[in-house]
């Protein structure tokens, strides 16, 4: 962990998002996050660093090749469509509107959420290094 990174202790309302950082669409995703956490509930964690790749081999994801990003809040794990579900609903108003798509079956959006996770370097592009955020977000990132 780097100097003026948060700590691995989490307050229990917290959730940590765990996603690819090579990934322009999962970065561009984690900005978007960073941006309308107003109530900073979040934190964000690379896959690619120690701790997210940690918690990936945790729950059973080999994160040199994952095709879902995860959320976990109290050591309960979301992934794939309901890992969305989830980070919306932790961003609250008018995000949390975005939980109107859970009528629609698992088994109908998981396939379309694997989908975009199998192509996303194809159709959004993959960075050269991983993405940071700016210094201000620096204690929302693990």
């Amino acid at each position: 962990m780097t100097k003026g990174m948060k700590s691995l202790t989490l307050d229990s309302d917290e959730v940590i998002v765990v996603f690819d950082a090579e990934c322009v669409l999962c970065s561009a995703n984690a900005q978007f996050i960073l941006n309308h956490d107003h109530r900073k509930r979040i934190v964000l964690a690379s896959m690619q660093g120690k701790y997210g790749s940690a918690l990936y081999r945790k729950h059973g994801i080999d994160p040199s090749n994952p095709e879902t990003l995860i959320v976990v809040k109290s050591g309960r794990l979301c992934r794939n469509s309901d890992a969305i579900f989830s980070i919306y609903s932790a961003l609250g108003w008018p995000w949390r509107t975005a939980l109107i798509l859970k009528i629609i079956p698992r088994f109908l959006r998981d396939p379309v959420y694997l989908l975009i996770a199998r192509n996303r370097y194809r159709w959004f592009g993959k960075r050269e290094s991983c993405w940071l955020p700016s210094t201000e977000y620096a204690d929302r990132v693990i």
